[in-house]
């Protein structure tokens, strides 16, 4: 998740008074009052229960465009902060939250995500149906599982993909697993809380990944590691795409969830006090929330994701420590208390093959873990944003092979000049473009949006969202095969390694040469 119109490294605005505007001259004063109303589960007066408006919770993508210019603008009625309570058969955990953000409050962010003008509106409530995140095309079946170490913030938190025993009576996995994520995005978006939680809930609430939750795990081989860094925004859960699809060709993926505050929300468990685990009997543990933080006036954006990339490179190696551990034979307490064996996973990686994925604010960590860590074999960036990757680095840090795979639409000359600065001449780093491509051709927000809202809110690009995926997988495992000397037919698509191929391009599609003078 990260920007689609970037400039200096950060997304762009829309204005409020420009959304009002568009609204009041798509619907009419009313009928936007009327949305206002619907969204917030408030009782409509009579002079609005009678009026009709093509903007309803429907299936037109349309009028949930229009919707939405609608809410992200309107001031919250009093009292309406608070998340309302979760719907009956929701499925939310029944656990406490605390809440530990340290914004300011303020609307508006100037930093990479999810662009800002993106609807939740997108999904119909048949999403599960008509939208679904691509299964793996590998060999395996997939699982996936959590895993948190520690009753504090300084423990591992990741989701597990991996190779599993094919099974009939195992359910998906959740797509968001818990409301605190809702909350998270819709201040991400800068959209009140109210109006964002029960539009992702209603749209995308029964969304799950193509991965059976705690499936046994499929012995019989050790499998490469690969570590993956989410983007600024985003999640654990938000490429799982990505990550199945490598599960499914017989990777291990632990896809960290961030703890610096570049996550939309996380969390971490802590031990309740003894009169609280009295009242509670059923769980003496609670989850204490970390949402995302915005950038406080006058703060130097460049400083802040620096310190933050440095720990989200911290936080990688800690997760590699702790599979490696795992894969030794050592006792590992994880917190959540899932039903998964991790005993099974004793001898199961592969240590003499390990690298590092991640895409945007994620990509310029796997640089820095690059850098940090020699047991990362190679690294691949997806879609890099540059601006957190500190200037040491571009002095000979990473000599690990190293893949940029970029989408057509979001990279711009700066960030292209740094790229290419860290590449040098080095043959074992390479740059490729994917055709008709976007920022967000990269999370599974592009497989659970409509076309015309997708594209019109830059989720999808002109290429299918699906040959977009293909491109950047295929090319990632030939890159890995390469240079972890996997034993597979991978190197059919080495091609694109080099930018050859349908879509794709060798370099990038900006130009950067110096302007004429005139």
């Amino acid at each position: 998740m990260i920007p689609s119109l970037p400039h200096g490294g950060t997304a762009r605005h829309l204005g409020g008074r420009g959304i009002r505007r568009d609204a009041q001259s798509l619907l009419g004063m009313a009928p936007c009052q009327k949305l206002i109303f619907q969204a917030q589960g408030r009782f409509l007066p009579g002079r609005l229960s009678q009026l009709k408006t093509k903007a309803k919770f429907g299936p037109s993508p349309s009028g949930r465009a229009r919707q939405w210019l609608c809410l992200r603008d309107r001031r919250p009625p009093v009292g309406a902060a608070a998340a309302p309570p979760a719907p009956q058969g929701s499925g939310w955990p029944s656990c406490s939250s605390g809440r530990r953000d340290g914004s300011t409050g303020r609307p508006g962010h100037r930093t990479p995500g999810l662009p800002v003008k993106a609807p939740m509106e997108m999904w119909t409530n048949s999403t599960e149906r008509f939208y679904r995140i691509p299964e793996g095309k590998g060999p395996h079946s997939v699982g996936c599982t959590d895993l948190m170490t520690e009753n504090a913030v300084e423990g591992s938190f990741l989701r597990l993909y991996y190779p599993a025993r094919d099974a009939t009576d195992t359910e998906e996995a959740r797509w968001i697993p818990d409301r605190e994520y809702y909350q998270g995005l819709s201040d991400f978006l800068n959209m009140y809380r109210i109006v964002g939680e029960r539009l992702f809930h209603y749209y995308v609430g029964s969304v799950t990944c193509p991965a059976k939750s705690n499936a046994a795990f499929k012995p019989g081989e050790k499998y490469p590691l690969l570590i993956f860094s989410h983007g600024l925004g985003a999640f654990r859960t938000i490429y799982s795409a990505i990550c199945i699809e490598m599960a499914s060709q017989g990777f291990i993926v632990a896809a960290v969830e961030h703890r610096d505050e570049s996550a939309s929300a996380t969390y971490y468990c802590k031990r309740r006090s003894v009169s609280e685990s009295q009242e509670e009997s059923t769980s003496n543990m609670e989850k204490e929330w970390i949402y995302y933080r915005k950038l406080k006036t006058g703060e130097e954006e460049r400083c802040l994701r620096h310190k933050q990339v440095q720990q989200r490179a911290q936080e990688c190696i800690k997760a590699l420590n702790l599979i490696l551990k795992i894969s030794s034979g050592e006792e590992v307490t994880n917190v959540l208390h899932s039903d998964f064996d991790w005993n099974s996973l004793k001898d199961s990686v592969d240590t003499s093959r390990i690298a590092v994925m991640g895409h945007s604010f994620g990509g310029a960590t796997v640089i820095e873990s690059l850098s940090k860590e020699i047991r990362f074999r190679c690294g691949i960036a997806l879609d890099v944003w540059m601006l957190p990757v500190g200037d040491d680095i571009y002095q000979n840090s990473v000599q690990q092979p190293l893949l940029f795979i970029n989408s057509e639409k979001f990279q711009w000359a700066d960030n292209i000049l740094k790229i290419k600065k860290l590449i040098s001449n080095d043959a074992n780093k390479k740059m490729i473009t994917i055709k008709g491509s976007v920022h967000q051709s990269f999370p599974d927000f592009t497989f659970v949006s409509g076309g015309i809202i997708a594209r019109f809110f830059k989720l999808k690009g002109e290429i299918d969202p699906n040959e977009a995926i293909d491109i950047s997988n295929h090319a990632s495992l030939a890159f890995l095969q390469k240079h972890l000397s996997l034993k597979k037919d991978f190197d059919k698509w080495d091609s694109l390694v080099d930018g050859i191929g349908p879509n794709v391009i060798p370099g990038s599609n900006i130009d950067i040469s110096p302007a004429e003078p005139e």
